[in-house]
């Protein structure tokens, strides 16, 4: 895909929501578009309601750093060369995984996925869901 429209955002939500049902954990979902706008967003029945601003945080985060949120982690460390980064852009940065950017066939981002809503792991894999869908449509 090239672009995140309302169209990829519903089968990337609806991906993502099956893999969330699959793994029994009620999850929140939300797909930016390349200037991290709010394209979609979807709140499962049972999903934290903490999860709403965490997840959208997430999809802003991994496309405007063009970075899934697990590496901004790494590399926001103390120590590391971007310690601070969630401090910024008004606690926007969401520093744990569950976010991931969307690149086209080129590998230029064009959007950004991301879930909230179980563990880190959990999140990650319910947002690589949607990340397939996207590469493989």
């Amino acid at each position: 895909m090239t672009e995140v429209t309302l169209e990829t955002a519903k089968a990337l939500i609806a991906a993502a929501e099956d893999k969330a049902v699959e793994i029994d954990v009620p999850m929140c979902v939300a797909v930016v578009d390349k200037g991290c706008n709010l394209v979609g967003f979807h709140r499962m029945d049972e999903a934290l309601i903490a999860s709403i601003d965490i997840a959208q945080n997430k999809a802003y985060s991994s496309a405007s750093l063009k970075l899934d949120t697990q590496t901004i982690h790494e590399v926001s460390q103390p120590g590391e060369s971007l310690y601070g980064l969630g401090n910024t852009n008004d606690g926007r940065i969401v520093t744990f995984g569950g976010g991931f950017p969307l690149k086209d066939e080129d590998g230029t981002v064009v959007g950004g996925v991301g879930v909230s809503g179980g563990s880190v792991e959990e999140d990650r894999e319910v947002a690589q869901a949607a990340v397939d869908v996207f590469e493989n449509a």
